[in-house]
């Protein structure tokens, strides 16, 4: 045994031995079960985030109505289903039907690439899509968007599993309260302020990015279908999906429309498109995200951006809202653990040297 300067023999406490190898089975054994359960992920997400948005009427039908938890549960389920899943996957199925065959094909678009970059060159003298520039793009954007459709399908599948862990969640609320404050090791002001916080990015995520693209999205379909777009449905729903897009949004979809309907010799329809994208679009983001962010978490920009990135990658389709939440909690747990571990001391720095 190694032994000190002043001859005495430095020994390990057993208990301390006998606590990291139980920590390393802990984690050994943990590792494997989320990397088998990894494809449960968005189905995890999805039953927290009803939990949080049903949680609240759940209380009331239980104590005002008097209900059993499994019947107040299955009702707000079933609603939930109805109102929120069946209209998104309807929604998703259609933008499937329409956008597969382009992306496995991707050389209908150049056709349409070829005559915008017609119109740009004979009119601005701009070149940039030029087939090299148009390869690229292509090469970009096909693949995520065919990760992106294969996602959704997974997601999709994930619909029985997530009604399953919700309908233990909210049979149970009390027992997982209540184990959640036993078990959380932490502060019971930061404990509570990372449970509302929480909450507040669930219903901000889950509610207010859906609520502001769907606006966005009708507004779009009436837009588009005035101004003699073919596929106005398809634009509106590519439209609902690039308002959560930060900087430039809904742009991506009205500008390149705009300047198709130039390129194809329809001015009006081209000035008309255009106008309807910065004037009325542009007002009902502003407006509704003002109106929904007012009541809801206000979430920044660039965590939005990167959230999306990351949840595409990780969920598909429906990472555009568990995205933006994985990440703003990930920046919520490291803000607790900085004000948990990361000051020792309230005190002056003076007055810690002193001491």
């Amino acid at each position: 045994m190694p032994s000190t300067n002043d001859g005495l023999e430095f020994r390990i406490n057993p208990n301390i031995i006998r606590q990291v190898l139980f920590l390393g089975i802990i984690l050994f054994i943990g590792v494997i079960i989320i990397k088998e359960m990894y494809f449960m992920m968005s189905a995890f997400l999805g039953a927290i985030s009803l939990h949080v948005i049903l949680d609240h009427p759940r209380k009331y039908l239980q104590t005002i109505w008097k209900w059993p938890s499994w019947l107040a549960a299955l009702v707000l389920m079933i609603l939930s289903l109805v109102v929120m899943v069946l209209p998104l996957i309807y929604m998703t199925s259609i933008a499937i039907d329409k956008l597969t065959p382009l992306i496995n094909n991707p050389s209908q678009f150049n056709s349409v690439f070829s005559s915008i970059h017609d119109y740009l060159l004979s009119r601005f003298n701009i070149d940039v899509l030029n087939n090299e520039n148009v390869q690229k793009i292509t090469g970009q954007v096909v693949p995520i968007a065919q990760k992106t459709l294969g996602g959704t399908f997974t997601a999709l599948g994930n619909v029985f599993l997530m009604y399953l862990v919700l309908y233990f969640m909210m049979t149970e609320a009390q027992k997982l309260r209540a184990w959640i404050r036993k078990n959380l090791p932490l502060k019971l002001t930061n404990a509570k302020k990372v449970t509302q916080e929480i909450n507040s990015l669930v219903f901000s995520n889950t509610i207010g990015i859906p609520m502001v693209a769907i606006i966005q999205g009708v507004v779009g379909v009436i837009g588009y279908w005035l101004f003699g777009v073919e596929e106005f449905i398809l634009m509106g729903m590519l439209t609902a999906i690039a308002s959560v897009i930060p900087l430039v949004g809904t742009m991506i979809i009205y500008l390149p429309l705009a300047v198709y309907q130039f390129a194809m010799g329809d001015t009006f329809n081209g000035i008309g498109i255009l106008l309807w994208g910065f004037i009325v679009i542009g007002s009902v983001d502003n407006i509704a995200r003002f109106l929904i962010q007012k009541k809801l978490a206000d979430v920044h920009p660039l965590v939005t951006l990167l959230g999306v990135i990351i949840g595409v990658n990780m969920f598909g389709f429906i990472g555009i809202i568990f995205g933006p939440l994985l990440l703003s909690i990930f920046f919520i747990l490291v803000r607790v653990y900085v004000d948990e571990f990361g000051r020792t001391t309230n005190l002056p720095t003076d007055e810690v040297a002193k001491g």
